[in-house]
């Protein structure tokens, strides 16, 4: 079902889509709850009407909520509005998604609790059908939000205004609600696990329950729209895992390669069937590629991959962390490419499903990050590791996601130099993404103290190319030593000498007559350095610095600071509104000169 009438109104996860979809967004009642007096006096009951309009998805902090835009704190929030069964989903399980509510949510119907959930970046789903009726039903949330530095906050700030580079905070539902109807025996999930060398793949399907009795599951798989391969299986498990040959007898070149030049996509089709009887049917997709650390470089389907990233907030100024439409995310994904980047590192921040989409179809790297905490204990280490395990779990199939990245700067574990408790957390998180999910490479501790991971990944903000090519002209003093200001390593840790070396923060280039758009809190805008006065100046300083890193023998790529401005640092490529500040055509070219590094290939 696709309704123009209401905001985001597009299916938010194309790479696990059914026929059954009845998307909620749009307007809800809302109150601020700041006694918190709503669980005492039943707020939760049907009837009891809240105060307020807010149009969901977008949080009270963004003017598109019709609230904002607002830096006020409220620790509880209510939501409220009336549904309707659709007439095509009635005798069939109705399932309750919530793409995102940050951070603690309580989810009523007809006054009833369906269920609870805590993390503000992943999803959660209810099976609600118990607690329906003919005609109208009533669904309550209440959510809790504290200014909590144990909370995965990424960039949200957990005070009133702005301070340094972080930005107004996101409270309560940000991504899309929306309904599904299932049949009894109903997949969890379907998880598809490339094997390039194989020219093979797994697909691992889940059951939310164990099937009362045995199913019939048949996998269809097609490649724009021509069938590849189709299986048929019986299981009693409420977990199989199907092994999968992609290669096309007779066909002369039976593979279709995923890459950022030949974004090759296969479609995956799920039916459950028993007795003939269709019990569910889930669409995906999935990509053929490999991604690799070998011996100090990155290889994309066994050949070298030299990075070119930007740093990417993933924020707009009427929408805070929300993409405003579909057609938002498509242009900042579209901006990256025109200016020559082959990959983008989305900081601090789970992105709409819908952005891994679209990277996945338009041919675009990303590296997936998990949204630091700012004080280490034990809640930190639970919100972190459920953080990390519900975004692979998300996000497993995308092919345009080759690494994650648990910790950066050492945001949360400020004592991880010394503090083996701490060194003990990002070895967790690393050993964790590593169990759940062996293909891709992991930046546990982006930018300097290292502890285990696949790649060293340093930040170094030097504004003049010079004293940037001195701090990494020994790639031995760097390990030994610092790659400016902080260890490379945690005290106590000796690198392998095989992880990937990359500069994964530099530059952060800003204008002085750009300043800021909108309010940023009296604030005054900054960038890294003094600003630049013209364009000219920009492009001098900036082939300074890239020309510098990509004279680093050793160095296997980088990212730039950053896409775009956000509120008071303005130090992006674009500013807030999506206008670029300089010449893209001119920018693409010197990011991608191929004669500046021998060691690239795109």
């Amino acid at each position: 079902m696709y309704n123009n009438s209401i905001p985001r109104p597009e299916h938010p996860r194309p790479d696990f889509q059914r026929d059954t979809f009845c998307n909620l967004n749009g307007a809800w009642q809302f109150a601020f709850d700041d006694e918190d007096a709503g669980l005492r006096e039943r707020w939760y009951a049907p009837g009891c009407s809240f105060d307020r309009e807010i149009t969901v998805p977008f949080a009270y902090q963004t003017r598109l909520s019709g609230i904002g835009p607002t830096d006020e704190i409220h620790p509880v929030l209510w939501y409220r509005r009336g549904f309707t069964v659709p007439a095509e989903m009635a005798g069939k399980n109705i399932l309750l998604r919530f793409g995102a509510v940050d951070f603690a949510a309580w989810v009523y119907v007809n006054g009833e609790l369906a269920g609870t959930h805590r993390g503000g970046y992943t999803p959660f789903c209810l099976d609600i059908t118990r607690l329906l009726k003919d005609g109208v039903n009533d669904l309550c949330l209440r959510v809790e939000d504290e200014p909590d530095c144990a909370q995965p906050r990424g960039k949200q700030y957990w005070a009133r205004g702005l301070m340094g580079c972080w930005y107004t905070p996101v409270s309560g539902i940000w991504q899309t609600v929306y309904l599904e109807a299932v049949g009894d025996e109903a997949l969890e999930s379907v998880h598809i696990t490339p094997d390039f060398d194989r020219h093979m793949c797994s697909v691992e399907l889940d059951f939310a329950n164990r099937p009362a009795s045995p199913v019939e599951i048949e996998l269809a798989l097609s490649f724009e729209g021509k069938p590849v391969r189709s299986l048929r299986l019986e299981t009693p498990s409420r977990r199989t895992c199907v092994p999968v040959d992609l290669i096309v007898q007779g066909e002369l070149d039976p593979l279709h390669v995923w890459s950022p030049d030949h974004p090759s996509l296969y479609d995956v089709d799920v039916y459950v069937r028993r007795g003939g009887q269709l019990l569910d049917h889930v669409r995906t997709y999935f990509g053929l590629r490999k991604v690799e650390v070998r011996d100090g470089k990155v290889y994309l389907n066994n050949c070298p991959l030299y990075q070119r990233l930007v740093l990417d907030q993933g924020y707009w100024p009427d929408s805070l962390l929300t993409p405003p439409s579909d057609e938002a995310i498509q242009q900042d994904i579209r901006y990256t490419l025109d200016f020559g980047y082959n990959g983008a590192r989305k900081h601090q921040k789970l992105e709409d499903p819908r952005y891994y989409y679209w990277a996945d179809k338009m041919g675009l790297l990303v590296w997936g990050e998990v949204p630091s905490a700012y004080e280490f204990c034990d809640d930190t280490v639970k919100n972190l590791s459920d953080t990390l395990t519900g975004f692979i779990a998300r996000d497993f199939n995308h092919p345009c996601i080759i690494a994650w990245v648990p910790l950066n700067e050492s945001w949360g574990v400020r004592q991880i130099y010394t503090d083996k408790h701490q060194q003990a957390l990002a070895r967790l998180l690393y050993q964790t993404a590593k169990t759940l999910d062996g293909t891709r490479m992991v930046s546990v501790n982006d930018g300097w103290e290292q502890v285990e991971t696949d790649i060293c990944a340093l930040h170094d903000y030097a504004a003049d190319g010079k004293v940037l090519a001195d701090h990494f002209a020994s790639r031995e003093a760097v390990e030994k030593h610092a790659c400016d200001w902080r260890p490379c390593y945690a005290q106590g840790v000796v690198p392998t000498g095989k992880e990937a070396f990359l500069v994964t923060e530099y530059g952060g280039i800003a204008f002085s007559n750009i300043g800021l758009q909108g309010d940023a809190g009296g604030m005054d805008s900054w960038g890294y350095h003094d600003k630049v006065t013209s364009e000219e100046a920009f492009f001098k300083r900036f082939q300074s610095v890239t020309d510098a890193i990509r004279g680093i023998p050793y160095c296997q790529g980088y990212c730039y600071t950053q896409l775009t401005d956000v509120m008071q640092e303005v130090n992006g490529l674009l500013t807030p509104d999506r206008q670029p500040k300089v010449d893209v055509k001119r920018f693409a070219s010197l990011n991608r000169n191929p004669d500046a590094n021998t060691n690239q290939v795109d």
